[in-house]
């Protein structure tokens, strides 16, 4: 017998006289299916006993449709186990089978349609999966993802209650599963999940995540969150974790930070906080946002006329810097010193008492009036300073705030520490409203484009042009020094001549092909190219 012993592997056989099995000499053990005697030829043709590929036997035949459904359920039970959806194996068979009428499939194409389904059933569940995390799991592209999800959705008519996308479950589950928060406390981990919901909606109110990927906004709340309860979390790491870019996450972290600034200029050192130190002014933000929407729409208006006078709340916050049992006062960096200046110590004709709010309250005291105090104080203190930094004068007993040491000042009893309805989050007051940032970038490379556009159109009229005598009198544009907002150009050797980069070069191209300006500051460059230069659209 050539092949093995299926027992311990050895090739040494002897033949049983009475039974006529092959028995192992080595171990002893029968060898299986070794009576086979195949009768070639005779006066009848060919004799003996056939086995056909693909049965199992005796005549049990599996045909190319069982082969194919046995294989597309363990394609699917496999990816749900690896997506952790075991529970919703079965939705999205069913969705499965709905879609190819029962038939299911093979293939790569397959496995991107298993990938869709799982994100379509989650997402009516409202407990949605980001995408790239599927796409990570299925092996595909994430917008060859995208483009099987829109034809599930469309296919399936789901668009007119198809949910929107939960960016407040994304953050728990990314806290709850994340390997970088498994070795935080749970009290911690709870404080710091009701604080990322809570910024995660300001955030959603700001519009930061309008028209953008959740994951990254996700990633940049959680960051700023961990830092102000002092866990130590990487944003290349929690990144890597929820398959986001680390670029685009720390893009939506200077946002989170540039709008929290916004809001802090409400308070009486609002001028000094700047990107650097919006860290350690946070409690004092987040409490203020916290408790301006708790209030009901109307409630400041009904307290004070002036709309622009946030009321009560920030009343609560320098509260607790007026109380002359605090006897420090809190700067911009987190360092306190003992108050020298009577503009902080309000005190009645009677007796010293400690000012609660309801005494500011009666005071009347505005933010501009709190802001014109502590300016002034910082005028009044500018020599004292640099006496004490000479080391002429003799230093003051400063007391440093470790703002990671004191959670006091959250007090989560806002409803945006729980999950609102969009209706219900927009009508809240956190101190500041502000546009959607894409289209705010979207309007400035429109005006910068506008710009490039009148500099093209002034070039080619002085060539077409050169003895224009009104020409003389008309100045071209200047250059525009950023392609993007915010940003510096980088001019590279042989890229800009004369001012002129490759965008002046696409413009002058389009506006002597008589494009359309309008169409040129959408900035469909390769788009406008083939239609109007290359002719690609001409069949």
């Amino acid at each position: 017998m050539s092949s093995p012993c299926s027992n311990c592997g050895k090739t040494s056989f002897i033949r049983d006289d009475v039974s006529g099995d092959l028995i192992c000499s080595s171990c002893g053990v029968v060898q299986q299916f070794d009576q086979f005697d195949a009768q070639i030829g005779g006066l009848d043709g060919p004799q003996g006993t056939f086995i056909h590929v693909g049965t199992a036997g005796s005549g049990s035949l599996y045909s190319y449709r069982e082969r194919k459904l046995f294989a597309a359920n363990n394609s699917i039970d496999e990816l749900t186990c690896r997506l952790g959806l075991s529970s919703k194996s079965v939705d999205i068979r069913t969705m499965i089978s709905s879609i190819t009428e029962g038939e299911f499939g093979q293939g790569e194409w397959f496995h991107v349609l298993i990938g869709a389904c799982a994100y379509v059933v989650m997402r009516k569940d409202d407990r949605p999966l980001p995408m790239a995390e599927i796409a990570s799991a299925v092996g595909c592209d994430v917008y060859e993802l995208g483009r099987m999800i829109l034809r599930v959705i469309d296919f399936l008519d789901l668009r007119p209650d198809f949910p929107e996308f939960d960016i407040v479950h994304s953050l728990e589950r990314t806290v709850k599963n994340c390997a970088s928060f498994a070795s935080v406390g749970r009290g911690v981990k709870e404080r710091m999940q009701k604080q990322g919901v809570f910024l995660i909606q300001c955030a959603v109110k700001w519009f930061l995540s309008t028209g953008r990927r959740p994951m990254p906004l996700v990633v940049a709340v959680l960051v700023f969150v961990a830092e102000l309860n002092g866990v130590g979390v990487r944003m290349e790491d929690l990144a890597g974790e929820v398959h986001a870019m680390v670029s685009t996450c720390r893009a939506r972290y200077k946002e989170l930070l540039e709008t929290l600034v916004k809001v802090a200029q409400v308070l009486p050192w609002g001028k000094d906080v700047t990107v650097k130190n919006i860290v350690k002014n946070a409690p004092f933000v987040i409490q203020y946002m916290e408790r301006k929407s708790m209030l009901k729409p109307g409630a400041i208006r009904e307290k004070r006329k002036d709309v622009d006078r946030p009321g009560v709340d920030l009343e609560d916050v320098v509260a607790e810097c007026l109380r002359h049992d605090g006897e420090f006062e809190y700067g911009v960096d987190g360092v306190t010193s003992r108050k020298d200046s009577r503009y902080f110590s309000l005190e009645s004709n009677n007796a010293d008492r400690r000012l609660g709010v309801g005494d500011v309250d009666r005071l009347q005291i505005s933010p501009e009036c709190l802001s014109m105090l502590y300016k002034k104080f910082l005028d009044e203190n500018r020599c004292a300073e640099a006496l004490r930094r000479n080391g002429n004068a003799p230093k003051r007993r400063s007391l440093r705030v470790d703002l990671q040491e004191c959670r006091e000042w959250w007090e989560g009893k806002s409803e945006l520490s729980k999950k609102l309805l969009l209706k219900r989050l927009l009508e809240k007051d956190v101190g500041v409203d502000t546009m959607p940032p894409s289209f705010v970038t979207g309007q400035l490379k429109c005006k910068m484009r506008r710009e490039r556009i009148n500099a093209a159109k002034v070039r080619i009229k002085r060539i077409m042009d050169p003895l224009d005598a009104d020409l003389g009198d008309t100045e071209i544009p200047g250059p525009v020094d950023s392609s993007y907002p915010g940003r510096k150009r980088k001019k590279r050797k042989g890229m800009v001549v004369d001012d002129v980069d490759w965008e002046d070069l696409i413009i002058e191209t389009l506006v002597l092909h008589q494009v359309k300006e309008e169409e040129i500051e959408k900035g469909h460059y390769n788009t406008l190219l083939d239609l109007h230069v290359f002719n690609s659209g001409i069949v």
